[in-house]
């Protein structure tokens, strides 16, 4: 069963400004920050600004303008993060087995150096 969206996680909480964070990039219905745990020398969390909870549910029920804005969100820190010349990975977890840990879309964007291979056979 998807998770149902929870308007006390830590994303909805940092879209109604009681949690700050530090801004990459807002746009109409984007919000990109810097990641407070960053696994890689870039690493910044791109979200939504609707209750979304996976892509799934995003891309089955936001407005074209949502879906258009966030796609341009992404590509523009990608573009100001300076990684996709070199490489970067962009992951997004949903659901217990991708061990999605906050009921809220968002993707992590990863680069700056090597960042070896994501998954093992197994």
């Amino acid at each position: 069963m998807p998770y149902s969206y929870d308007t006390d996680n830590i994303f909805a909480k940092i879209l109604r400004g009681e949690i700050p964070n530090d801004t990459v990039l807002e746009t109409e219905h984007s919000l990109a920050f810097n990641d407070i745990r960053p696994q890689a020398p870039i690493h910044v969390l791109v979200i939504p600004k609707g209750a979304y909870v996976s892509y799934d549910d995003f891309a089955s029920n936001a407005s074209d303008a949502e879906i258009l804005d966030y796609t341009r969100a992404i590509a523009k820190v990608c573009e100001m993060k300076g990684v996709a010349a070199e490489g970067f990975r962009m992951i997004s977890n949903a659901g217990a087995h991708g061990v999605q840990e906050v009921p809220h879309l968002h993707v992590h964007i990863l680069g700056g150096r090597g960042l070896g291979r994501m998954l093992e056979r197994g």
